[in-house]
């Protein structure tokens, strides 16, 4: 049966610690899994944040208190030889290279690589001039809203689209930054909100614990899921705790394969699958007792038992009354010619 494929990202995000040979075993564990692409973060620490920004409180909780982000992310960066490498490793193991840009100059790196998709994180939202720079390249987007009300998706949505990008193009996520964040916030049901307000494809960036509520997502209807995993969650930085390990990568994966498989089309009728069975389970109406020719049909001498391969019993009322043209023994199938 035909379905419609999910898009699915491996996020690997920063999760190589700043080692291309990392960044590439990710690959690997990717593709084994059955993602349709991997994903990066492509950034210079200096151009995103201030020196004296500090560390988010989940950060502060995997990588230690004290610091700052800059100190934090420095130890995160590649170098811009690093993605180019990337990006022909991806191609090589037939899976998409994607890459989130974190700053301006970075737009200007990943298109000089020839990147089909641009993925704009949930804090570039509100960056105006980041919105105009990737929606003047035309391509596709897929967008993350974390910490967004609905008139700033409306608002990020008319950038992108004034500046060059078309809407059949730009695929929203719904997304929760807390990392991990807690299920009674996930409030999953945006996600069709922000489908109804802005007519536009959907998604879930995923940032629990777990894979049900990706899972879940899939089955109501997201059309790209994203999802954050590592080599070891044990590892130093600031997001393997709630990343999903390679095992875990692949069971979510299977099983939202397994639910757009499931979901089908809108047209309820008797599958390919149970066609075998139709004549087995219902049932058709039969002599209740031996019946001689002439006799007439009551309620009486015929009854309703399996094989249905005879008169439906939603013909009762049509049979009751009708002459046998023949002898019928008991728990034959009755026949009006």
């Amino acid at each position: 049966m035909p379905y419609r494929k999910i898009f699915i990202i491996a996020e690997a995000g920063v999760n190589h610690n700043g080692c291309l040979k990392a960044a590439k075993k990710m690959v690997d564990v990717a593709v084994w899994a059955g993602a349709d692409a991997v994903k990066f973060q492509t950034f210079k620490a200096e151009n995103i944040v201030t020196s004296r920004a500090a560390k988010a409180a989940y950060q502060e909780e995997t990588t230690g208190e004290g610091g700052t982000q800059i100190d934090m992310l420095k130890k995160l960066e590649l170098e811009p030889g690093a993605y180019k490498e990337l990006k022909r490793y991806c191609e090589f193991k037939g899976s998409m290279f994607l890459s989130t840009p974190f700053d301006l100059g970075s737009i200007d790196l990943l298109d000089g690589m020839g990147m089909g998709i641009y993925k704009i994180p949930s804090g570039e939202l509100t960056n105006l001039p980041y919105l105009r720079k990737i929606g003047a390249l035309k391509r596709k987007v897929i967008i993350s809203t974390g910490m967004a009300y609905l008139r700033e998706v409306a608002d990020a949505l008319v950038v992108l689209e004034v500046a060059g990008t078309k809407k059949k193009d730009i695929t929203v996520l719904h997304c929760n930054t807390e990392y991990p964040t807690p299920y009674e916030d996930v409030n999953l049901r945006a996600m069709l909100t922000i489908k109804e307000a802005f007519d536009v494809g959907v998604g879930y960036s995923d940032h629990t614990l777990g894979i049900e509520i990706s899972i879940a997502a899939a089955a109501l209807g997201a059309e790209v899921i994203e999802k954050h995993f590592t080599l070891d969650r044990n590892m130093e930085g600031p997001d393997h705790r709630t990343s999903l390990e390679p095992a875990e990568l692949k069971e979510m994966i299977d099983a939202i394969r397994n639910i757009e498989m499931a979901m089908g089309g809108k047209v309820k009728r008797t599958s390919p699958s149970e066609t075998r069975n139709k004549d087995l389970m219902r049932k058709s109406i039969v002599a209740a007792e031996d019946i001689k020719k002439g006799e007439e049909f009551t309620a009486k001498n015929i009854t309703v038992k399996r094989p249905g391969t005879g008169i439906s019993p939603m013909k009762w009322d049509k049979v009751l009354g009708k002459k046998a043209k023949r002898d019928f023994g008991k728990d034959e199938i009755i026949k009006l010619s």
